[in-house]
């Protein structure tokens, strides 16, 4: 049985200080799959330390935010052919070692997400941000009928028919790469499963975490699962 083409889409935007390692790790850990780096208008040398560490390199003249680089990935994956993608952070959050299980979950569905809260590892979340993620996975779990834990990760894999779905309706707006690209996939047919994963902390750059950024999190979050709620719901293309 031949092996399924897969891409690895990571987005990067100024992560100079760990994208050659993020890069390097992924290629030694799961050295049959492609990688892309999509920089996404970086000001620094992230294309080139990529490049540099093995990756194939997207370069955007500027900068989209996560959403449109993810949605130039798929765009890549689908015209280049590729059975499945999966999106891995350029800070090193996710585990390599996890791609092969997160890839997994599309032998039976369309997309499965590397989720926290679902009984492995220690990533915590509190206050308005943990509210806002538990209210997201609440809403995007009715919708897909399974329960999901984890809907605002950014790991997690897309089979040939969701490649195709994301590169003609992929939100751009804030939280539209997890929440409003879910909820449209979902509302148009795709399903969607989980699986556990452990996330790490952050290998370079700094976080943003203060209880301001919380509460605006909590209120852009809600805005964020109205849009997607009301967007117009696409039949799933035939195969």
């Amino acid at each position: 049985m031949p092996t399924k083409r897969t891409l690895v889409v990571m987005p990067a935007w100024n992560e100079s200080e760990v994208i050659g390692s993020t890069v390097a790790e992924v290629i030694a850990t799961c050295p049959d799959v492609d990688l892309l780096v999509i920089d996404d208008g970086s000001t620094d040398d992230t294309a080139t330390r990529a490049r540099a560490a093995g990756a194939h390199v997207l370069r955007l003249p500027y900068n989209l935010g996560v959403g449109g680089a993810l949605r130039a990935g798929y765009k890549y994956a689908w015209r280049e052919g590729y059975d499945q993608t999966i999106q891995v952070d350029a800070d090193g959050q996710h585990n390599p070692a996890d791609i092969p299980k997160v890839l997994a979950g599309l032998e039976h569905a369309d997309i499965s997400i590397g989720a926290r809260f679902a009984g492995k590892g220690d990533y915590a979340a509190r206050g308005p941000r943990r509210w806002a993620m538990s209210l997201l996975a609440v809403a995007l779990s009715a919708a897909a009928k399974v329960k999901l834990t984890d809907v605002t990760s950014g790991f997690r894999a897309a089979n040939r028919a969701a490649i195709e779905q994301y590169t003609r309706h992929y939100p751009a707006e804030y939280l539209g790469d997890t929440v409003d690209s879910l909820m449209t996939a979902v509302r148009s047919g795709y399903t969607v499963t989980q699986i556990p994963v452990a996330m790490r902390p952050r290998q370079g750059g700094v976080p943003s975490a203060n209880p301001w950024k919380a509460a605006v999190y909590l209120l852009r979050s809600l805005f964020a699962l109205l849009i997607a709620s009301t967007r117009k719901a696409r039949p799933r293309e035939a195969a």
